[in-house]
């Protein structure tokens, strides 16, 4: 398939040329194409990328927004016996046609706001059985879905009810992650990151660093929760280990900061996270000052139920000081290496994805200024070269 635009040609998938639409024209005359369209007075963008999601799960959780807001912290509802474990007795009781179902209604709606990579974590099972089915409803949304997916197993979420720390451990060490590596070696599953959350009264440094270890001697990227409630040195941590990237660190230290910018290691923030729990914001004026990768993530999860970028690049922009320019560059480029995939997304270069927005206006800018109106400022979404959705009429996914 070709398809031109103004200025950018794509072929079975991937951007061919990018160039003066003279040049294009000529180069890809209208007649070869499939498709056409006019971009003029519109904007062309990479597609988004969501760095850190959470949306395979069971349980709605609404009635925990009136616990914070009555002044309960993330660990007194944790505690209350909400949060992740409420959220892991529903996924474990539930069907895999019931999981994928509602991942697909979620992941169509982040498409419709303009992500075309997403990455897409378990963590609601804590135990074999569960976790392994939260992956296989992932590795059937990236099979039968045009949207992008990272998988993450991350199946050292939180301590199971009943166990300590050491026996958690133990269980993904021993029988966890063995049995991940034998479907990842007969084809069954792709699963691309190893995640835990290194948190005080959940998985400490030790265990973590164990974990960690563990998934990378298997080739799994390291992509794991730091530093969020606590300063747990989760950073220093992480850049020792070669992680690619860190999320949350809204308690990250400075000398995790330089550690970080140091090792490459990505800093994914998660600005609806900070919001909704009233945490202090991430420190990324100071990462950026220091060179620090900055990704940003929508953390979508039944905590913090967003399903758009541009509403967390806009919060970025006013909660964390982040220029629009920073901002758009941490949904795109930034949060494609944060996933190991700025070779092949994140930006609008010969030979990878053609994936982009077509925005309804003539300046970008809009995408984040408009607060929640991005549903109309998004003519198109266009993954590998095929229109997925057109804002003037639906297009099924």
């Amino acid at each position: 398939m070709a398809l031109l635009w103004k200025r950018i040609a794509f072929r079975d998938g991937l951007i061919k040329a990018v160039g003066p639409a003279e040049t294009i024209s000529a180069q890809y005359p209208e007649s070869s194409c499939d498709h056409v369209i006019d971009a003029t007075d519109m904007c062309v963008l990479p597609g988004l990328v969501d760095a850190h999601t959470h949306p395979v799960w069971a349980g709605d959780r609404v009635h925990e927004f009136a616990m914070k807001l009555a002044g309960a912290s993330y660990m007194d509802v944790h505690r209350a016996g909400g949060g992740i474990h409420f959220t892991v007795e529903h996924t474990r009781a539930a069907a895999a046609s019931e999981l994928l179902d509602a991942l697909t209604r979620r992941l169509q709606r982040m498409l419709r706001a303009g992500t075309t990579l997403v990455e897409c974590k378990s963590g609601y099972g804590l135990e074999l059985q569960t976790e392994v089915k939260m992956l296989e409803v992932i590795e059937a949304a990236r099979r039968s879905l045009p949207i992008n997916i990272s998988s993450t197993y991350c199946g050292a979420h939180a301590v199971p009810k009943g166990r300590t720390e050491a026996e958690a451990t133990a269980d993904i060490l021993q029988v966890q992650l063995p049995r991940l590596k034998e479907l990842m070696s007969a084809g069954t599953l792709q699963v691309d990151n190893i995640d835990v959350f290194c948190e005080r009264g959940v998985f400490g440094l030790s265990s973590t660093h164990r974990i960690l270890q563990a998934g990378r001697d298997m080739g799994l990227n390291i992509n794991f929760h730091g530093d969020e409630l606590h300063p747990m040195n989760s950073a220093q941590l992480g850049a020792e280990l070669g992680a690619l990237a860190i999320s949350h660190l809204e308690e990250v230290t400075d000398e995790g900061i330089v550690a970080m910018a140091t090792a490459k290691t990505a800093a994914i923030l998660l600005p609806t996270t900070a919001y909704i729990l009233r945490l202090p914001q991430p420190r990324a004026r100071d990462m950026l000052d220091a060179g620090v990768i900055v990704a940003l993530g929508s953390d979508f999860n039944p905590n913090a139920f967003c399903c758009s970028m541009p509403i967390v690049m806009h919060l970025a922009c006013v909660n964390m000081r982040m220029s629009m320019s920073e901002a758009l560059a941490a949904a795109t480029i930034n949060a494609a290496y944060a996933l190991g995939r700025a070779h092949t997304h994140g930006s609008l270069e010969v030979n990878k994805h053609g994936d982009l927005l077509v925005l309804n206006c003539c300046r970008w800018e809009h995408l984040i200024y408009q607060l929640g109106g991005h549903q109309e400022i998004l003519r198109y979404v266009v993954i590998k070269g095929n229109i997925v959705h057109d804002n003037d009429k639906t297009m099924e996914m």
